[in-house]
């Protein structure tokens, strides 16, 4: 077969979060298993994983956040135009001229500020287009459009695409590192014997408006058995590391920070109940079917986190005036019913079975 060639166009910063980023690098490592070479186009935006990614061993080019650039004036810009930092037609220009000297067989993009006008723009650089999507809320030009999340439906994307694009919905698409099936049976059998000894912190790579401080403050006043103890995971560019790293220092229960964790799968698995956002991270914790408390961070979360919640796999919480109480009653209802637990990891452990990349890879190398 033809050594494939791959590009991805997708950004990470402290707006954006990382999750967009580190899913499609979970998809190049699977591309690259299979002998395809992948390249990367990002923009230098504050909090980028630009390193990172040249770190990971592929072949990155760096776009400059245009000087002066604000909100698009122009009618029908996608809801998130402004995460773009240039406007579309200067993007879809920066990225074709990347691409002019590569035989790129996919172009996968995964930006909530692209369009079907972009994808048009850049479609004689490649021979196809994937679109990575969440929202469902604009128009898209591409062969194959993947949208993991759970409740999503085709019909959602008609009139979208285009009639022949091969539509991927749902969680068995979900973008997980091959360590979290690996993990799965592990972790499950575990589970088996209910116990709340360690509890995972995961409110994102950047975690911007600092939601770790408000969960480690209700934790602190939580009725926990005697003998738990915290971890809790950032990114490197989170803004609030310091401040976390310091309050950690004083909670009464023994508490980590952990910065850059490679062994997420690993901690997950060990861990007996998670607080985390309703990012990505939502199909890890489900693929080793770990209990979650669930914060929504952000309006596109609303949809996720709704439901997990109806799975019975999550309990959801806002933040707010209410959120302190509501989250120490939460707790203290766990401990008056231990198979609490058992029953949350079984829901979610039924939500994702975590071999979605091979999914995906197949559907894109076949």
């Amino acid at each position: 077969m033809k050594q494939q060639n791959i590009a991805f166009r997708v950004d990470a910063s402290l707006e954006i979060g990382t999750g967009h980023l580190m899913r499609c690098l979970t998809l190049a490592d699977a591309l690259r298993e299979q002998g395809a070479v992948c390249r990367f186009i990002s923009r230098a935006h504050d909090g980028n994983l630009i390193e990172l990614i040249r770190q990971r061993g592929f072949e990155t080019f760096a776009l400059p956040v245009c000087e002066g650039f604000g909100v698009p004036k122009e009618a029908g810009q996608p809801a998130h135009a402004a995460w773009l930092g240039a406007t579309w037609s200067t993007d879809a220009q920066q990225t074709r001229t990347l691409l002019g000297d590569f035989d790129i067989d996919w172009l996968i993009v995964d930006h909530y500020a692209l369009d079907a006008r972009w994808e048009r723009e850049v479609a004689n650089a490649c021979a196809r287009v994937m679109v990575i999507d969440d929202l469902a809320d604009r128009e898209h030009d591409c062969a194959v459009l993947l949208d993991q999340n759970l409740g999503r439906d085709p019909s959602d994307y008609a009139g979208l695409v285009p009639s022949e694009c091969k539509v991927l919905v749902g969680v068995k698409y979900a973008l997980l590192r091959g360590e979290f099936a690996s993990m799965r049976a592990y972790s499950l059998a575990r589970r088996r014997h209910a116990r709340l000894d360690t509890i995972l912190v995961t409110m994102g790579g950047v975690d911007k408006d600092n939601a770790t401080s408000a969960v480690l403050d209700a934790l602190a006043d939580c009725p926990l058995p005697s003998g738990c103890r915290v971890i809790v995971l950032m990114g490197p560019r989170a803004p609030w590391l310091d401040a976390v790293r310091a309050k950690a220092v004083i909670m009464p229960r023994k508490t980590e920070v952990l910065v850059n964790a490679t062994n997420v799968a690993e901690l997950m698995a060990e861990s007996d109940l998670s607080i985390g956002a309703a990012g990505s991270t939502s199909w890890e914790r489900c693929a080793v079917g770990l209990p979650t408390f669930m914060l929504t961070l952000a309006f596109n979360q609303r949809e996720v986190s709704a439901a997990l919640r109806d799975t019975g796999a999550v309990e959801a919480f806002e933040l707010g005036r209410h959120f302190k109480a509501d989250f120490i009653a939460a707790i203290s209802r766990l401990n008056g019913d231990p198979q609490r637990l058992r029953h949350m990891s079984e829901s979610s452990a039924r939500v994702c079975d975590g071999a979605g990349t091979n999914r995906v890879r197949s559907a894109l190398l076949d």
